[in-house]
C-alpha cells in the first residue's frame, strides 16, 4: 500500500515467501539497482547456501537475508534411554521410537514418541529427495514446471500419513488439540511440573529458539534441586533410499525488501550490510549471540565470540551446521510461493487427519493446480486489482 501511495519506507523486513510475487509485480527493486555491483557478487558468495536461496528471484538478489530458521528434532535423551532407544539416525529408528513409547491400539495416549507435524511436508520432502523441493531453485525460472508429486514427494507424504493409520486421526487430533491449549511459550517436549522428567514427546521438530527453552528449563530444574533430564538434538532423519538427502529439511528466515520508490535506498542498503555483518562481522556475531539467531555467513559464525556461544550451547551448534548444507530449501520461489507453501500445509493436515484421503491424489491436484501455472500471474501495474 505504501509503495502505491507513493510514500514507502526505505527498509522492510519479512519472514513470508512474498519475494516472487513482489518482484515480480515490481513492489521491490533489486539490489542490483541499489548497490555497486561489486558488492552484489560479494554478498552472494558471503551467503550460506540457504540463505542465498532465501534471497533470489530470477537470478537476482530481492531480499537480504538477515537470519536463518532451521528445523531438526530436539529429543528427550533420558526419555529415550529409559526405554531402551538411541536418537533416529533413520526413518526406521523414528517410527520404532514411537512404537515403543506409544505402541498403537490403545487410546487416550498421554505421551507419544513421535507425531509428524502436518504443516512440514515441505521438511520431508527435502529429506526425501524430492525435485520439487532440492532442484536449482537459484536459478528457476519464471514458467518453470514444478514437480510437487514427484514419487519421493508422494513417498514422503504418506510417511506422515502413517501416523494417522497407526493411532487414527481422531486420536491425533485430540493429542494436537491439548498441545494447542497449552499456555502460550510452553514447548511440549518438556515435562509440565516438578515430578515429571517426561513430557508430551520423546521427539518432536521444532527451530533453535527452543534451544532457549530446554536451558532456562534444565538451569531452573537444577536451582530446585531436581533430577534434570537431558536433551539432544538431530538433523531429520532419512529413508533408507537412492534418493534421500542427509542434513536436508525446509529453511525459512527473515530478509530484507528494498520497495520500489525508496527514498534512500543506499541507506537502506547501508543498514542491511551493517545489520547481516558484511560492515562488522564481530557487531552481527555479537548481535546473533544476543538473540539467539543462526547468521547468515561463515564469516560471522567463524568469530570468536559466536564460536564461544557455540561451545556453550553445543545444541545451537547443530542447527548452525545444518544451515551449512546444501540440502535446506526454502519454499520453491516461484510467482504463487505462499499459495504453494499453504496448499502443500493443507495437503499435510488432510493426509493426517482425513481417513478417506490419498497422498497420491492430493499431490496430483496441487500439482495441476500451481505445476504448470507457477509464474503464469500475469505482472499487474502496482496497486492493480
Amino acid at each position: 500500500m505504501s509503495v502505491a501511495g507513493g510514500d514507502p519506507p526505505d527498509l522492510v523486513n519479512q519472514d513470508d515467501p512474498v519475494i516472487p510475487d513482489w518482484a515480480h509485480r515490481g513492489v521491490i527493486q533489486p539490489l542490483e539497482n541499489v548497490a555497486i555491483e561489486a558488492e552484489v557478487a560479494a554478498l552472494r558468495e558471503w551467503w550460506l547456501p540457504a540463505a542465498k536461496r532465501l534471497s533470489l528471484f530470477e537470478g537476482q538478489v530481492f531480499g537480504i537475508c538477515n537470519g536463518l530458521d532451521i528445523r531438526a528434532l530436539y529429543y528427550n535423551q533420558t526419555m529415550l534411554e529409559n526405554h531402551g532407544l538411541e536418537p533416529p539416525n533413520s526413518i526406521c529408528d523414528l517410527d520404532r521410537i514411537a512404537e515403543v513409547i506409544s505402541p498403537p491400539g490403545k487410546s487416550g495416549y498421554s505421551k507419544l514418541g513421535y507425531l509428524p507435524d502436518s504443516r512440514r511436508l515441505m521438511a520431508w520432502q527435502a529429506v526425501f529427495g524430492a525435485k520439487s523441493i532440492s532442484g536449482n531453485e537459484i536459478s528457476r525460472k519464471i514458467g518453470l514446471d514444478l514437480e510437487l508429486d514427484s514419487s519421493e514427494s508422494i513417498a514422503a507424504l504418506r510417511w506422515m500419513a502413517s501416523y494417522r493409520s497407526r493411532y487414527g486421526a481422531d486420536q491425533i487430533a485430540e493429542f494436537r488439540k491439548t498441545d494447542q491449549s497449552l499456555p502460550g511459550g510452553i514447548f511440549p517436549l518438556l515435562p509440565f511440573s516438578d515430578d515429571e522428567t517426561e513430557g508430551r514427546y520423546a521427539v518432536i521438530m521444532d527451530g533453535q529458539w527452543r534451544v532457549r527453552n530446554i536451558k532456562a528449563f534444565q538451569e531452573m530444574r537444577r536451582t530446585k534441586n531436581l533430577s534434570v533430564p537431558k536433551f539432544g538434538v538431530c538433523p531429520l532423519p532419512a529413508p533408507v533410499t537412492n534418493n534421500a538427502k542427509p542434513n536436508a529439511g525446509w529453511v525459512n528466515g527473515n530478509f530484507f525488501v528494498v520497495p520500489s520508490g525508496a527514498k534512500n535506498p543506499r541507506g537502506a542498503w547501508a543498514f542491511a550490510k551493517f545489520w547481516i555483518g558484511v560492515t562488522d562481522r564481530r557487531v552481527a556475531a555479537d548481535t546473533c549471540r544476543r538473540g539467539g539467531w543462526i547468521p547468515v555467513s561463515r564469516s560471522v559464525i567463524s568469530t570468536e565470540s559466536f564460536q564461544a556461544y557455540l561451545n556453550e550451547n553445543p545444541m545451537f551448534r547443530t542447527f548452525v551446521e545444518l544451515a551449512n548444507s546444501p540440502n535446506q530449501h526454502p519454499t520453491p520461489p516461484v510467482v504463487g510461493a505462499g499459495q504453494i507453501k499453504r496448499a502443500l500445509e493443507d495437503a499435510g493436515y488432510r493426509a493426517m487427519y482425513d481417513a478417506d484421503s490419498d497422498s497420491a491424489e492430493l499431490l496430483h491436484s496441487i500439482q495441476s493446480s500451481f505445476g504448470s501455472k507457477a509464474g503464469s500471474i500475469q505482472k499487474q501495474p502496482i496497486g492493480g486489482s
